[in-house]
């Protein structure tokens, strides 16, 4: 991270629409409607199986896109693991573990501890969820006062979906950082199933022959809490990037 913020510059990336999802997850939200009213997109297309049955015709296309329901996805495991999940709207049944919460408190009183890791994948509900978890778990580990962070991942789609999750694992990495007051060391990525769409090949030769600038600088402002933080705190200072590239998306 001493490099500068690892996002993309061989393409425009949103870092808006990042940071807005991460804060999504960190309140543990589950609403797609909470993300559209910021124009967040992100997750039109998915919608919790209890809701719509997934499915690739395009009339269940339509309804999983009109459905809000997202069911128990990554942020409410991160809040509530090991509770019963009822709705978007209604609040957990039973005890459920914080284990954002957690890993925060053990960050500030023994940064030295080897257990600090958030799952997001619960078999008790994964056929309740919009997707079962492509980035399934994070570990932090602080090494000479540096805080580092190696998240894994079952799938990926490297056209679209990488670029989103490095910047977003590298976003929550400064955010954490910043609350234990350590400096910020590595992001590592551990990838599964690593992938490219055909209908992304074109995009991503295009991709290619383009030589990459130097990384922007991340900035946040009036920082508490990571759970008082808002997206708008935070901003990429000095991104310059090569032009859009426009991915399909596919479901």
């Amino acid at each position: 991270m001493a490099d500068g913020f690892p996002v993309l510059t061989t393409k425009s990336v949103s870092f808006r629409l990042i940071a807005f999802e991460l804060e999504f997850f960190i309140k543990g939200l589950t609403d797609k409607k909470w993300l559209i009213t910021e124009n967040n997109h992100i997750w039109d297309e998915w919608c919790s199986s209890d809701k719509v049955e997934y499915g690739h015709d395009e009339e269940t296309k339509n309804k999983m896109k009109e459905e809000r329901e997202l069911g128990p996805i990554y942020g409410w495991q991160w809040r509530n693991f090991g509770a019963k999940y009822i709705t978007f709207d209604k609040k957990p049944e039973g005890k459920g573990v914080d284990q954002l919460k957690k890993l925060v408190e053990t960050l500030k009183k023994n940064p030295s501890d080897r257990r600090m890791i958030v799952s997001a994948w619960n078999p008790l509900d994964l056929h309740r969820m919009a997707l079962p978890p492509c980035h399934y778990g994070f570990q932090v580990t602080v090494i000479n006062g540096k805080l580092n962070l190696l998240w894994n991942q079952r799938s990926v789609d490297s056209a679209l979906g990488l670029p989103f999750n490095i910047a977003s694992y590298a976003l929550l990495l400064h955010l954490l950082a910043k609350e234990a007051g350590l400096k910020e060391g590595k992001l590592i990525g551990f990838l599964g199933d690593t992938h490219v769409y055909e209908n992304h090949i074109s995009g991503l030769k295009e991709q290619l022959k383009r030589e990459p600038y130097s990384l922007p600088e991340i900035k946040t402002n009036n920082f508490k809490s990571i759970f008082d933080w808002k997206y708008t705190d935070t901003e990429l200072v000095d991104y310059k990037k090569h032009p859009k590239i426009s991915f399909e998306i596919v479901v």
